[in-house]
């Protein structure tokens, strides 16, 4: 064999092995790119001033946000990544609805998912296409929520603004998607989640409101391992 087919063929074998390494047990990666979550509300009625009761069909929709994102990714196993991703929060205003629509936004919230998630990814290694399949915990943190002119209006009229308080809750994630490897240290991601997520909504004025929100939450994102 001459020299110069001696070297494409140990370059060649380099490159194989930089792309199974790549993908292999102890790889860190990060990735960025953009998230949007998008609720799938199903709400309750808002209980009554006295206490007792609720106003029948007075309810609230909650609009999606999209978001420039982040993430972080540690390979446990040729197969099990663990995955963190990262962002500064969401902001997600409530609308009226039932009885209530057509009112305009109610509140504001904003929302912050920490989550971790177990990947299992299929095919080998050095695979140029791996779908997955995880599963995690997701801490759900609302903070900064205001109430709007509205909902003082329909609230408490004449009186101090109303303010609003949304429960945070750890809550089970599935996920599915893939990653297209680009070349032994670059890659596209993208994914597809849904978070198991009720709250409730608690009013200065006493009054509350139960949200199932189970957000689907869409990522796509460019990463880099080292």
């Amino acid at each position: 064999m001459t020299n110069s087919k001696q070297l494409y063929v140990a370059a060649a074998l380099l490159a194989l092995t930089a792309q199974a390494l790549a993908q292999q047990a102890g790889t860190w990666s990060i990735a960025a790119g953009v998230t949007r979550i998008a609720p799938s509300v199903d709400s309750g009625s808002l209980s009554s001033p006295t206490g007792v009761g609720v106003i029948q069909d007075a309810k609230v929709d909650v609009a999606s946000d999209t978001r420039l994102t982040a993430a972080v990714g540690y390979m446990l196993t040729d197969h099990i990544n663990l995955h963190l991703p990262l962002g500064l929060g969401f902001r997600h205003d409530v609308f009226g609805a039932g009885i209530l629509a057509g009112v305009g936004k109610v509140a504001d919230t904003r929302a912050l998912p920490i989550t971790l998630v177990a990947q299992y990814r299929f095919m080998e290694a050095g695979a140029k296409f791996r779908p997955y399949l995880g599963a995690g915990l997701t801490y759900v943190r609302f903070y900064k929520e205001r109430g709007s002119t509205m909902l003082t209006a329909l609230t408490n009229p004449g009186g101090p603004p109303t303010g609003v308080s949304f429960q945070s809750k750890l809550t089970p994630t599935l996920q599915v998607g893939a990653v297209l490897n680009l070349n032994a240290k670059w890659f596209l991601e993208g994914s597809y989640a849904k978070t198991f997520l009720k709250t409730r909504g608690t009013l200065s004025t006493g009054q509350t409101i139960d949200v199932g929100l189970d957000p689907d939450c869409f990522t796509l994102q460019l990463g880099y391992r080292f």
